[in-house]
C-alpha cells in the first residue's frame, strides 16, 4: 500500500507538474485522465479506515493528488472535508510517548501542508471554511496546540499564493491571539526576570509547551511569508527591496515578538553559567546533556525514536507528550526553543532594515553574547549558523558599528581561545577536549572521542563560515580587485587609508576594530595548521580580501601581517596532506602576496631556504612553480634532486 502510494505520487507529478505540457493535451485525452483520477479520488473519499496506521496512509494518498487538485479545483472542498474527518476520527488522548493516534493526527495535519504547497491557489476559496473549522475544533478542545500551529502553517502557504496583502491579513488573524498572551507582563515577570524564574516555568508543563509552540509558530510565520531573497548579494538585495517600497508582511510584528524572545533566550543561556548552574536540581542538570538523537547524529548512526528522544513529525517536534520523564521534557523543550529562537532571529535579519531599525541592537547582542563563554560547542555552532551569520550578512553598512562589531568581538575572542585549546589537545594528545555534556553515555570511550572530534570540526567550520561571510563580494563592493589596483610597484602615495574602506568593505571595517580583528586574524592563521580542509576552504576568501586590503591601503601593520604571518601560515598549510584539495587556491594566495607585497615588505623574501629563487622570476606561472618549491624545501626538507624527481616538465607535482 505504501509502495502504491509512492507510485501514484510519481504518476501525478509526471502528468500535472507542468513539464509534460498537460495544458496542451487534447480535450479527449484530458477527459479520460480526469475521469481516471476522479474515480480514484471518489474511492479514496469513500474509505472508512479507522486504524491510525491506515489513516496515515489514507492521508498520504490524498496529498499525492495535490497537483491534480491544482488543475481541477472543484474537488478541493471534498478533500479538505475528508482530511478533517480523518483528523477528528482519531482520539485526542496522548497517553504515552509512542501513541499511534497522536502520530497519525500530526501526519494528517502535515497532509494539509503538502496539499497547500502542491494545489497552490486552488485552496484559496476554502480558506474561510478551513479557518472556521479550526476555530470550532479548538474551541471544542478537539485540536491540540501543535496541530493548530501545523494547520496554520498550511494557511500561511495558501496565503502566499495570493500576494503580500493577503498574507498581511492572514498573519493579523493568526497572530492577534498570540500577541495578547505573548506580550503579557505577568508571565514575563514571573518566569523571565531572572534564570530562577525559568526553572519555575518547568514546573508548569502546559504553559511551558505553550511557549514552545508560540516560538515555533513565529518561526514558521517568518519562513512561510514574504518573498524569497537573494543570498548571493545581500546588500544589493536590501537596497533593492527598500527602494521599491517592499515591506515584509511580518515586519510590523517584530517589535512585539522579539523582546520576550530575547529575554527567554537570555534565561536559557544562564542555565550554563556559574554559580547559578550549580544550584539547579538534578533533573535540570541532566536535561542539559545531549539527546540520544544528537549523539546518534554525531556518531553517524540512525536509531529509532525512543523515550526521551526528540522525534520529528514532518518538521514538527513531537514533544507535547505525557508519560515523559521531567528530565526528557525539559531537554526536548530547551533544544526546541533554542534552535527555533535562533532561527527566528536569523530569519528576521533577512528582512534587512525592517529588522535592524525596529529593535535595539544592544538587547539582541546582550541576549546572545552575555554567556557565550560558557556555551557548549553544539550550542555555539547553532547560534552562529542560525543567527550570527544572517545578522552579519544582512546588516546595513551604516549599522555595522552598532551591530556587527559588538556581535563578532565576543564570538571571535571566545572561539579563538576555545578552538586553539581543543585543537592543541587533539593534535598532541589525540583527543579533543570540548565542554559538551554527553550525559550517561553507554558504550566505549571511543564513542566519546569520536563525538568530541566531530563537535570540534563542526564548530571550526562554522567559525570559518563567519569569516567567509565577511569576505562576500556584496559586503565588500568598495574593495578593488588586484587588477584594478594597477602595477605591483605602486608608490605609497597612491595608496588609500584603511578608513576609506570602512563603509564599503566589511573586511576593511573589521580591520579597524582591533578587539574584533585580532582574534579573527589569529583564527585565520591557525586554521592552516588544523587538519580540516573544509575549514581551510571556507577561510580562503577571507584571506583573499585581506590581501587586497593590504595591497590597496597604506596600513603597515596589515601589510606586515599578510606578508609575514599569513604568508608563512599558508605555506605551512600546503604541507598538510588533507589540504591538497585546495593547494591550487593556496598557491594562488601565496603568488598574490609575493607579487604585490614583496617590494614593499621584505618578509615574503625572507621566509626560508629557496625563497631567493623567487626574485629571479617575474612570470606568474614561474612564480607559482617556485612557490611550491619553496614550500616543499622549507617544510618537508626535500633536496633539490628530490624535487626534480617529483617533477614533470619542470612543474613540481
Amino acid at each position: 500500500m505504501v509502495g502504491a502510494q509512492l507510485g501514484l505520487e510519481t504518476v501525478v507529478s509526471a502528468i500535472f507538474d507542468g513539464s509534460g505540457d498537460y495544458a496542451k493535451t487534447d480535450h479527449e485525452a484530458k477527459f479520460q485522465i480526469h475521469r481516471t483520477f476522479e474515480g480514484l479520488l471518489q474511492q479514496l473519499l469513500s474509505l472508512k479506515w479507522t486504524e491510525p496506521s491506515l489513516i496515515v496512509i489514507h492521508g498520504h494518498y490524498l496529498d499525492s493528488l495535490g497537483l491534480y487538485l491544482r488543475h481541477y479545483p472543484d474537488v478541493v472542498a471534498s478533500v479538505v472535508n475528508k482530511l478533517f474527518e480523518l483528523l477528528t476520527s482519531l482520539p485526542i488522548t496522548i497517553q504515552g510517548p509512542s501513541n499511534n493516534s497522536r502520530q497519525a493526527r500530526l501526519q494528517i495535519c502535515s497532509s494539509f501542508i503538502r496539499i497547500s504547497r502542491a494545489a497552490d491557489k486552488a485552496l484559496l476559496p476554502h480558506m474561510k471554511n478551513i479557518a472556521d473549522t479550526m476555530a470550532y475544533l479548538q474551541g471544542e478542545g478537539r485540536l491540540l496546540r501543535a496541530e493548530h500551529d501545523h494547520l496554520c502553517e498550511a494557511f500561511l502557504i495558501m496565503a502566499s499564493s495570493s500576494g503580500i496583502q493577503q498574507q498581511q491579513e492572514v498573519l493579523a488573524w493568526l497572530l492577534e491571539p498570540l500577541n495578547k498572551t505573548w506580550t503579557q507582563v505577568e508571565w514575563q515577570t514571573a518566569y523571565l526576570s531572572d534564570p530562577s524564574g525559568l526553572t519555575d516555568m518547568f514546573a508548569d508543563t502546559q504553559f511551558m509547551w505553550s511557549i514552545y509552540h508560540t516560538v515555533t509558530f513565529f518561526e514558521k510565520a517568518l519562513k512561510r511569508s514574504g518573498t524569497k531573497r537573494s543570498t548571493t548579494a545581500p546588500q544589493a538585495a536590501i537596497t533593492t527591496t527598500t527602494a521599491t517600497g517592499y515591506l515584509h508582511p511580518m515586519s510590523s510584528h517584530l517589535s512585539w515578538i522579539l523582546p520576550p524572545l530575547l529575554r527567554l533566550l537570555r534565561c536559557i543561556h544562564a542555565l550554563w553559567a556559574e554559580p547559578f548552574a550549580q544550584s539547579l536540581t538534578g533533573e535540570i542538570k541532566a536535561a542539559k546533556s545531549m539527546t540520544i538523537s544528537e549523539q546518534a547524529s554525531l556518531l553517524g548512526e540512525t536509531s529509532k525514536p525512543t523515550k526521551g528522544q526528540v522525534a520529528p513529525a514532518d518538521g514538527l517536534l513531537d514533544v507535547q507528550r505525557e508519560g515523559e520523564s521531567k528530565e526528557n521534557n525539559i531537554r526536548n523543550w530547551l533544544r526546541g526553543v533554542r534552535d527555533s529562537g535562533y532561527n527566528l532571529i536569523g530569519l528576521a535579519a533577512t528582512l534587512g532594515e525592517a529588522f535592524f531599525r525596529c529593535i535595539d541592537g544592544s538587547s539582541v547582542i546582550l541576549a546572545l553574547m552575555e554567556n557565550v563563554q560558557v556555551m557548549e560547542f553544539r550550542h555555539l555552532r547553532q547560534l552562529m549558523h542560525l543567527a550570527v551569520v544572517p545578522l552579519v550578512k544582512y546588516c546595513p553598512a551604516e549599522l555595522w558599528q552598532i551591530w556587527t562589531a559588538n556581535l563578532l568581538q565576543p564570538i571571535f575572542v571566545h572561539c579563538q581561545q576555545a578552538l586553539d585549546y581543543s585543537w592543541s589537545s587533539l593534535l598532541r594528545e589525540g583527543r579533543a577536549k570540548v565542554p559538551d555534556s554527553f550525559g550517561n553515555l553507554s558504550g566505549s570511550e571511543l564513542k566519546v572521542e569520536v563525538m568530541e572530534e566531530k563537535l570540534l570540526r563542526d564548530l571550526t567550520r562554522e567559525v570559518c563560515s563567519v569569516l567567509w561571510v565577511l569576505a562576500l563580494p556584496g559586503l565588500n563592493s568598495g574593495l578593488p580587485s588586484l587588477e584594478q589596483l594597477g602595477p605591483v610597484n605602486r608608490i605609497d602615495s597612491s595608496l588609500k587609508s584603511l578608513e576609506s574602506f570602512a563603509s564599503s568593505s566589511l573586511t576593511g571595517f573589521l580591520m579597524l576594530n582591533v578587539g574584533t580583528a585580532l582574534p579573527a586574524l589569529r583564527i585565520t592563521v591557525e586554521v592552516f595548521s588544523w587538519t580540516d580542509s573544509e575549514a581551510v576552504t571556507k577561510v580562503i576568501p577571507f584571506c583573499g580580501a585581506l590581501i587586497h586590503l593590504a595591497v590597496a591601503t597604506n596600513r603597515a601593520e596589515l601589510r606586515q601581517f599578510v606578508g609575514n604571518d599569513l604568508f608563512s601560515s599558508i605555506i605551512q598549510g600546503l604541507s598538510v596532506e588533507l589540504n591538497a584539495v585546495v593547494s591550487a587556491e593556496l598557491i594562488g594566495l601565496c603568488r598574490e602576496i609575493y607579487l604585490y607585497l614583496s617590494d614593499k615588505d621584505s618578509a615574503p623574501k625572507q621566509l626560508g631556504p629557496g625563497t631567493t629563487l623567487l626574485q629571479q622570476y617575474s612570470s606568474k606561472d614561474e612564480v607559482t612553480m617556485m612557490m611550491l618549491q619553496v614550500a616543499r624545501e622549507h617544510y618537508c626538507n626535500w633536496s633539490h634532486e628530490e624535487l626534480t624527481c617529483r617533477s614533470s616538465n619542470g612543474v613540481p607535482q
